[in-house]
Order: C-alpha cells, then sequence, then structure tokens
C-alpha cells in the first residue's frame, strides 16, 4: 500500500468491503484459514493492498 489513509479512511474502506464480502463478493486474495469473519478478510486484503476502493481528497 503505497498512499496513506487517515484511521476514518481505513475504517470505512474496510467496512465498505466488509459489508461486500458479507453479501456473497468474492474475495480478492487466497482466504487465510479459519477466517469466517468479513472484517478479518476485508483487513487481509486492504494489507495487501488489493481492494479496488480509493479515497478522493480535495486540497
Amino acid at each position: 500500500m503505497s498512499e496513506k489513509y487517515t484511521k476514518f479512511e481505513k475504517a470505512r474502506i474496510i467496512g465498505a468491503r466488509a459489508l461486500q464480502l458479507a453479501f456473497g463478493a468474492p474475495p480478492l486474495v487466497k482466504v487465510p484459514k479459519g477466517t469466517i469473519n468479513p472484517i478479518d478478510l476485508a483487513e487481509v486484503e486492504f494489507d495487501k493492498g488489493v481492494i479496488p476502493i480509493t479515497i478522493l481528497k480535495e486540497n
């Protein structure tokens, strides 16, 4: 992940992706063994930088 996000932006991205996963969206990474919580999976995706969600910042 090359961009720096605030803790609020990170929480919003992970929350939005977890909701998508909970409603049946396919995971973008190999699911770690024992992972059933969509929030945990969304955090793994965020850490790997594969979530297709961006934050537009105004200057």
